[in-house]
């Protein structure tokens, strides 16, 4: 007893939409791939930005405690604090025009 021709052609067909599917799977795999590959590069520099910007928050902080120091002790010498503050002021002025000098245009 062998397979009739209707049930060869019934497995055929079966056979068909599963491969259809597969494909499908394939495809879905693919683009689900793509989107781990981009989430993780986007990982990797949101890690690096937020290790930059600790890098930041650490200098700033020994900055202003350095900067507190200096205050400290200039706070009975009205002519060494002044000076300190002018040193200050030229330091941000440079720094201002530097960052402003630096900063992509804003998209329009």
């Amino acid at each position: 007893m062998g397979i009739s021709y209707g049930d060869w052609l019934a497995l055929n067909n079966k056979l068909d939409a599963i491969l259809i599917l597969l494909s499908g799977l394939a495809s879905n795999i693919a683009a689900l791939t793509l989107k781990q590959e981009q989430a993780m590069t986007d990982l990797t520099a949101l890690t690096v930005e937020v290790a930059r910007n600790t890098e930041v928050d650490t200098s700033a902080i020994a900055l202003l405690t350095g900067l507190a120091a200096q205050i400290e002790a200039l706070k009975t010498d009205p002519a060494a604090l002044q000076a300190l503050a002018d040193t200050m002021r030229g330091s941000s002025d440079a720094l201002a025009a530097a960052v402003l000098a630096n900063t992509p245009a804003a998209p329009v």
